[in-house]
């Protein structure tokens, strides 16, 4: 079920991944994780077959203010089914699919470069 608010109301760089979670400004997290411009939100996909429109409801909320969406869908890179991309493109949000830990480093590198970036993050042990 998805949370009413978010672990911090602002996006922040992640520090570490592993062991089934997420460290982030001496927090830490169990499961996967989105990150938005609203905040780091609990996330509830465990593998990638688990994404569907309903699992981005909250990008999809938030997509004006998203130019770049990074998806890390655990150890290996996923081929999302095209119906979810064309729904990603339908709201002007430019999609990046790489395993998780390409994906951490990629939205740490943008947003420290002030990109308006979101990522989704299914946690690997």
């Amino acid at each position: 079920m998805a949370p009413v608010t978010p672990h911090l109301p602002r996006q922040v760089p992640i520090e570490a991944y592993g062991n089934g979670g997420f460290r982030f400004a001496d927090m830490s997290h169990r499961g996967s994780l989105l990150s938005l411009p609203s905040g780091l939100w609990a996330w509830d996909p465990r593998r990638p077959e688990d994404i569907d429109e309903a699992a981005l409801a909250r990008v999809a909320a938030e997509a004006s203010a998203i130019d770049i969406f990074i998806l890390g869908t655990g150890p290996s890179i996923w081929a999302m089914p095209e119906s979810l991309r064309w729904h990603l493109r339908d709201l002007r949000v430019g999609l990046e699919i790489l395993s998780t830990g390409a994906a951490v480093r990629t939205y740490n590198i943008l947003l420290g470069e002030r990109r308006r970036v979101a990522a989704a993050f299914i946690a690997v042990d």
